[in-house]
């Protein structure tokens, strides 16, 4: 069985390569990102400045690791130094090169694109996780059992609802960066349901068989732990819920109903990944409205995480402080694989 290519493989043509001494940096922690690094060999190390006073080292890159790949798709700031800790060779790729790749709906660019996606969702669903891990003043009682069937059978599917729904799609924020055509192809490809408030929409531990556009409402994401739940996000007009579980196969991590009576367009996995896989128009904005949707999200996890350090820090809980400060800081990386070979380099 051959072996899985590194994502960043498939952009070689566009990178350049670049090179550092021993004790170089490659990055600095506070300035605009630029793109992603892939090593060819040697070895670095990132660290983040802490609030208190010294450096927290965060993660060590050797021959293969890449780093900084959230530039690629998100205007930013490096969110650590990193340092050579030996004489390092690599590859870089611009972010801009890489978004012109992109929006001539390259292949290798798009493949790449999606890669980056199930990187991000990965870490994002680790530090949520993380999160969960420890107690925070938001949980309270849970209101009941979840279902223990399938929340939407039965609930009936139509092309109409109570308002002219159509119409309303080019205002949602989602929709950002569409033109028409994709509009009406990824609304094509959904139903529309209306619930009442408090009717739930999905269940976490289940397989994800379509996700979800608020069009008009909003719905709860939460999750239950030891008869608690805790409020993860308010998902209102434009808002697409439960993509993460059809894009990575996984289980879904969360509970979704309805805060107040919602419409909603429901767009079924197989349909979704016929246009998140494909080289459209559609697929490029969907894969760019994907990843905003993702950043909001890793920004509220992020925000959860800054809170429970202060938490920590105020008890004097040191390791506890210091793990989830690793945690917040250490986002610069996102995978690691072999290397390519040296000849499959930029001509």
């Amino acid at each position: 069985m051959a072996a899985a290519k590194h994502p960043f493989e498939q952009l070689l043509a566009v990178a350049r390569e670049v090179s550092y001494m021993k004790g170089a940096e490659l990055v600095r922690q506070g300035e605009a990102s630029r793109g992603a690094f892939l090593i060819r060999s040697g070895s670095a190390a990132a660290s983040v400045a802490l609030p208190g006073g010294g450096r927290l080292t965060v993660a060590r890159f050797g021959d293969g690791d890449m780093f900084g790949e959230m530039a690629l798709i998100e205007r930013g700031v490096v969110s650590a130094t990193v340092v050579a800790e030996s004489n390092v060779d690599a590859w870089f790729v611009g972010r801009d090169d890489f978004r012109a790749l992109v929006a001539s709906r390259e292949r290798n660019a798009l493949s790449t694109q999606r890669a980056i996606t199930q990187a991000l969702a990965g870490r994002l669903r680790a530090l949520n996780e993380r999160v969960q891990a420890y107690p925070a003043a938001e949980d309270r009682p849970a209101g009941g059992p979840a279902p223990a069937a399938d929340p939407l059978a039965g609930v009936p599917r139509s092309r109409r609802a109570s308002f002219d729904w159509r119409a309303f799609l080019p205002v949602l924020p989602f929709f950002e960066g569409f033109d028409a055509e994709g509009i009406d192809e990824l609304a094509a490809a959904g139903w529309v349901l209306e619930l009442p408030r408090g009717a739930w929409v999905f269940v976490a531990g289940r397989q994800a068989e379509s996700c979800f556009l608020v069009l008009r409402g909003a719905l709860e994401i939460f999750i239950e732990k030891e008869s608690k739940i805790r409020r993860v996000a308010i998902a209102g007009p434009g808002e697409l819920v439960g993509f993460m579980a059809v894009i990575t196969g996984a289980a879904r991590a969360n509970n979704a109903r309805a805060r107040e009576a919602c419409c909603l367009l429901e767009v079924p996995r197989a349909a979704f990944l016929e246009i998140y896989n494909g080289d459209s128009g559609a697929t490029v904005s969907l894969q760019h409205a994907i990843h905003r949707s993702l950043m909001r999200s890793l920004a509220r996890t992020n925000t959860q995480l800054t809170r429970l350090i202060s938490h920590a820090q105020l008890a004097r809980a040191k390791r506890e402080a210091e793990e989830l400060e690793a945690a917040l800081h250490g986002q610069i990386v996102l995978t690691a694989a072999a290397a390519p070979q040296a000849a499959a380099g930029p001509a």
